[in-house]
């Protein structure tokens, strides 16, 4: 057994020359006869560092009588330590190493939390070393999920490879120079994990047997599914699986206009007629979550009547709804109130989660994901079938593209797991990569038992406390009075109730204990002004305090834009020089996640650009100094200006065109349907369709989804009118048009626009006219 460590807890006298010291050194040096590492500590406060920072531990040694070493817990250093393995680590061996105290004297939960009991004086050393590494032997084995078990054990029989892929376990790598560069690269382990479906021994992804099916069945026991696949290529492939299996050709969709694109591939390969529910947004230019009236079954009957597709379609009510959760920015739902609400509308509901697979394993998610709607707390047939798609990769321990769809089937809406595998086949690979299957096999592993609440508590304190500190950076300039005072800001409330006793609390000054455990501190009040969004009920949405947004100057959650301002595109070309890579920026405000590989040393390399950049800015440097490619790159635009200058030319484009504003219009004002996404897509295919210039396109109907980043949101879909030419869909697209023009470098990402690289024109893809 190698590459695992015994942690014997013991106190310093026990390192002396007594008798019983004597015992515990040859019952340490017998453990590492057997092939452990032996971490040696003398109170609590070591221990609980290096149960931190070591998860190879495959056993413990614990003194009951171990000093608390500088811990404030009321408890004795041995109970602390218990505990905190208990936290932790599920089912971890611990022997508790006694002295003269008896069994009986010791609580009840000890018992609960011990694999036996060590007496160094009463048994041999070389007999009690065996029991430890045998027991951490054990569980090193039974730690492992199925398939990485499985897997493990093909590759310690060392077999021959007689099938594909052809580089037989690598060999084919070591023939060519740069195969071989390749091979020393990635290591022997990965390529001999790369197998073909041939492998009797580990199962198959599709028919979901043998260890692939076993792994399967375990992730659904872990998620709270009822069933429970894996698939390969992200959750866009999810998102097209539920999409083409739930809703048939011509029937009704109600989808979520703060949608990722691979819904609308879902429309596509179906043939569905989709009715575009509307989320709100603030003035920051955030989407919000679907309010309430939105999703009340009056107010979808309305659209589903209003709506010129749904006239045609071959049932008279939605099949099918989807929408996001939780949103990009954060924002997550009710998940059983807004079952409740859209259950008198549809039989089938998808949640998509790509951000939000870990909500099951904290109480601060209890009740805000797809999988927490089930018959207990939604009884009776008008419960719809759940099912939710994660990007498995995005925020837990998986390989990129590794993803899964988890299913509550409810009697109103049956899924036959023959039925839906057919879907999954259809968009699934029949030469899956083996590591990708292990790395979710392992994902699910990971969040097991207490040590998956302990892995997503640990990026909920982290985000928490960057979150105060950036609060208390503003108090503590202002407080000095020697310098231009703090922009930035954090996305979040500034003050917070402490339930058990109805204190409110400057957000800052709130126990950080209070802020990671009580979701209510993170509710998105009706009408509060820090988050801006209109028709909310109480307790309906949620802020994920692991989505963290930073805002600029230069407008406010309502809307209102002030004089002066620093757009965010600035600041991310600026982050990006120091090697931080934000997830997302709309005009004033920057995403940052704070996912499950978060340190304190992390978060403050963000917080120390930003106080560097506060500098720069008030110092007005030169561009060529704060960016320098910018400045390389575009020298006629950007020589000689510098940072301040920049960001006030900017705000003042920004504000001179309202650019929020038009795209709150754009996004609020549907473009008016008129044919269905597939129609355009088999347009689109033979040539019944041409790319259009923006000052051309008034009156077209476009053949391709027209997504903008930012937001990241579709902002046109196939189908629908582009509009008249002071409509708010060519209005927005023309403002943005007119900024990437006076501002290169800085242009918004995209998707389904092409721009000329001389004139920087927009052309979009239209139906050819008749």
């Amino acid at each position: 057994m190698t590459d695992s460590t015994i942690l014997i807890a013991v106190p310093e006298q026990a390192r002396g020359e007594g008798v019983g010291a004597g015992q515990l050194r040859r019952i340490r040096d017998g453990i590492e006869a057997g092939g452990c590492a032996v971490r040696w500590v003398s109170d609590a406060g070591d221990a609980d560092a290096v149960l931190r920072t070591e998860a190879g531990v495959a056993a413990a040694l614990v003194a009951w009588d171990l000093p608390a070493g500088g811990r404030a817990d009321a408890e004795s250093g041995g109970a602390a330590v218990l505990r905190h393995i208990g936290r932790r680590f599920h089912r971890l061996p611990v022997f508790l190493v006694m002295a003269d105290e008896g069994v009986r004297d010791l609580p009840l939960w000890v018992s609960e939390s011990v694999v036996g009991y060590v007496w160094p004086l009463e048994d041999t050393p070389s007999f009690i070393a065996g029991r430890v590494t045998a027991a951490a032997r054990a569980y090193q084995e039974a730690v492992l999920p199925p398939f990485f078990r499985a897997l493990r054990r093909f590759d310690d029989a060392h077999a021959y490879s007689w099938h594909t892929p052809a580089h037989a376990g690598g060999v084919a790598f070591l023939k060519s120079p740069v195969g071989r560069a390749f091979h020393d690269y990635f290591g022997e382990r990965l390529l001999r994990s790369d197998l073909s479906i041939s492998v009797e021994a580990l199962g198959s992804l599709f028919e979901h047997t043998g260890p692939i099916g076993e792994a399967e069945r375990n992730a659904a026991r872990v998620f709270g599914a009822d069933l429970t696949y894996f698939v390969l290529q992200g959750d866009s492939t999810c998102n097209r699986v539920v999409g083409h299996f739930s809703v048939a050709r011509d029937e009704i969709a109600l989808v979520d206009r703060n949608c990722h694109k691979s819904v609308l591939h879902g429309l596509v390969v179906s043939g569905a007629r989709p009715v575009y529910l509307v989320p709100t947004r603030n003035g920051y230019g955030l989407a919000g979550p679907l309010p309430p009236a939105e999703i009340d079954a009056a107010s979808v009957t309305a659209r589903i009547s209003s709506n010129p597709l749904a006239r045609e379609a071959s049932s008279e009510g939605a099949e099918y709804a989807v929408f996001t959760n939780s949103t990009y920015d954060g924002l997550c739902y009710d998940a059983l109130a807004t079952a409740r609400a859209f259950a008198a509308s549809t039989p089938r509901l998808h949640f998509d989660e790509a951000w939000f697979a870990y909500a099951r394993f904290h109480p601060l998610y209890a009740g805000r994901y797809g999988m927490s709607v089930g018959p207990a707390g939604f009884p009776g047939p008008e419960r719809p079938t759940v099912f939710a798609t994660q990007s498995t990769h995005k925020l837990l321990a998986a390989l990129s593209q590794s993803a899964m769809v988890h299913v509550r089937p409810a009697p109103r809406a049956p899924v036959e797991h023959h039925r839906f595998n057919e879907a999954l086949m259809m968009h699934g690979t029949t030469s899956p990569l083996y590591p990708m299957i292990a790395s979710l096999d392992v994902a699910a592993a990971m969040m097991d038992g207490p040590q998956g609440e302990c892995l997503v508590d640990e990026a909920v304190t982290e985000a928490v406390r960057f979150r105060q500190e950036m609060v208390r950076v503003r108090r503590r300039i202002e407080a000095a009075g020697d310098r231009p005072p703090w922009f930035f800001g954090v996305w979040q409330p500034d003050a917070v109730t402490d339930p058990a006793n109805g204190d409110r609390l400057p957000f800052e000054e709130a126990p950080a204990d209070l802020l990671r455990t009580e979701p209510s501190c993170w509710h998105l009040e009706p009408g509060a002004a820090w988050h801006g969004f209109p028709g909310l009920t109480r307790g309906y949405c949620m802020l994920d305090p692991v989505k963290v947004t930073l805002t600029c100057p230069g407008v406010d959650a309502t809307g209102d834009m002030a004089d002066w301002g620093i757009p965010a595109r600035v600041l991310t070309a600026y982050l990006a020089t120091r090697d931080i890579v934000v997830e997302k920026t709309d005009s004033y405000t920057t995403l940052v996640l704070f996912s499950m590989g978060i340190t304190k040393g992390k978060w403050g390399t963000l917080l120390d650009a930003l106080m560097d950049f506060k500098a720069l800015y008030d110092a007005d440097a030169p561009l060529d100094r704060v960016l320098p490619g910018l400045t390389a790159g575009h020298p006629g635009r950007y020589a000689g200006r510098g940072l301040r200058e920049l960001c006030q030319e900017m705000h003042g484009q920004l504000r001179s065109v309202r650019l929020v504003e038009l795209l709150d219009r754009a996004f609020q004002e549907l473009p008016a349907p008129v044919v269905p996404p597939q129609h355009c897509y088999q347009r689109l295919l033979r040539g019944g369709t041409e790319r259009v210039p923006l000052g051309q396109a008034s009156g077209r109907v476009a053949a391709a989804m027209v997504t903008v980043t930012p937001p990241g949101i579709p902002v046109l879909m196939p189908g629908e009118a582009v509009g008249d030419p002071d409509g708010p869909l060519l209005r927005y697209m023309s403002a943005l048009e007119s900024f990437d023009r006076r501002f290169p470098g800085f242009h918004s990402e995209t998707h389904g626009v092409e721009r000329d690289p001389d004139s920087g024109d927009y052309r979009i893809e239209c139906l050819r006219l008749a």
